[in-house]
């Protein structure tokens, strides 16, 4: 059993039907449609049809093996091995995936929950494709978008945002570390931060977010003792980080500061045998104590480590670590723009944008979607 349709979940679904097709595999999960995170941004500036970024899960398993059931995990008993839904079901397991992903963390910021707009849901781009129409049609002088976090995520909107705004309002980027990018390869923090420049989209490093307001933020510069600032604005997206999002567990088990389960390097979660957990829901790390980056691509390659651990548990053998291959690194940056560093190359502009629409399609859900996203974009190039 299968708990969360995500990028790890589903990759770890499919792993185990194609091992083991007499193996019956339920993944429950509450959406319509399975949510490709990493090719949200192109979604949101038309590049990418909904379709393609989000096709229903129906779709995507039909006759491939693992049964869906549109419902959400509410609480589990690992003692029992019972999970209950939101819909009352009580489902009985003897080996459990959870991949129920992560959820923004407010840090306890008055106003975040209140004010601002995430990017982690269709809801949340139609939302912000609203905004940004709104700020086109209105012209109003200084208006402006705030983007909080200078991780991949928060670099990679402000510069989707920037072209798709035209003009029509500044973008502003907020971090409260030294840097943009911290974990990023230097040559893709340095093509970032060009691309920034080049929109005059606004960095402001070392600055912290005290709270958020309806019409703007307020702001603390670090190591600065001239009080705070007020920053009107017309929005505020927040990306300013990622905290586990796992069920109610019975006898409670240990997450650490993120709210992630604490795992075994075979991907175990410590405490219960029966229980296997991944991507933004696990604390994993390696042999040495270095913990993984929370990735797609960490997930992608975990969800095979899983699949094949939960038939090694079944078989009587012995578990496998995982093991995380460092693929190179990828940034969209702007209509048509990225950036990827990986496999011994370095890559920016229009041709790293295409490799990397094709690096993503290669880690799409199934072939057949593959193939019908493929030739949709065929069609567009024709």
């Amino acid at each position: 059993m299968v708990v969360g349709g995500g990028f790890g979940g589903l990759s770890t679904a499919l792993n185990l039907a194609k091992a083991a097709p007499a193996l019956p595999v339920l993944l429950i999960e509450p959406q319509e449609r399975f949510l490709f995170l990493p090719l949200l941004y192109e979604l949101l500036s038309a590049e990418l049809r909904r379709w393609e970024v989000a096709p229903r899960y129906r779709e995507l398993l039909a006759g491939r093996g693992p049964v869906w059931l549109q419902d959400r995990v509410s609480s589990i008993d690992t003692n029992r091995q019972e999970l209950i839904t939101e819909a009352g079901r009580r489902l009985n397991y003897s080996q459990l995936v959870l991949a129920t992903g992560g959820r923004p963390s407010t840090y306890g910021i008055p106003g975040v929950e209140e004010h601002c707009l995430g990017f982690r849901s269709l809801a949340d781009v139609e939302r912000l494709q609203q905004r940004v129409q709104q700020l086109k049609q209105r012209q109003h002088p200084l208006q402006r978008l705030v983007i909080v976090g200078a991780g991949a995520s928060g670099v990679e909107l402000a510069c989707k945002l920037a072209d798709l705004l035209e003009g029509a309002a500044v973008v502003e980027l907020i971090e409260q570390g030294a840097d943009l990018l911290p974990q990023a390869r230097s040559f893709n923090r340095d093509q970032a931060r060009a691309a920034l420049l080049k929109r005059d989209i606004r960095l402001r490093t070392t600055t912290r977010v005290v709270a958020v307001q309806a019409d703007g933020l307020t702001l603390q510069r670090d190591g600065e003792a001239a009080g705070r600032e007020q920053l009107p604005c017309d929005g505020v997206i927040w990306t300013g980080g990622v905290v586990g999002c796992v069920p109610a567990l019975t006898p409670a088990l240990e997450l650490d500061r993120r709210g992630r389960l604490l795992c075994e390097t075979t991907l175990q979660v410590i405490g219960s045998e029966q229980l296997f957990a991944l991507g933004d829901a696990a604390h994993s790390a390696d042999a040495g104590g270095d913990e993984h980056p929370a990735t797609a691509q960490v997930a992608y390659q975990q969800a095979a480590c899983v699949a094949a651990n939960v038939l090694h548990q079944r078989r009587g053998e012995e578990l496998e670590p995982f093991i995380w291959k460092d693929l190179g690194e990828m940034l969209g940056l702007g209509i048509g723009q990225a950036t990827l560093t990986g496999m011994g190359f370095t890559l920016a502009g229009p041709a790293a944008f295409q490799l990397r629409r094709l690096a993503y399609l290669a880690r799409m859900p199934g072939l057949q979607h593959q193939l019908r996203v493929a030739g949709g974009w065929l069609a567009d190039w024709l």
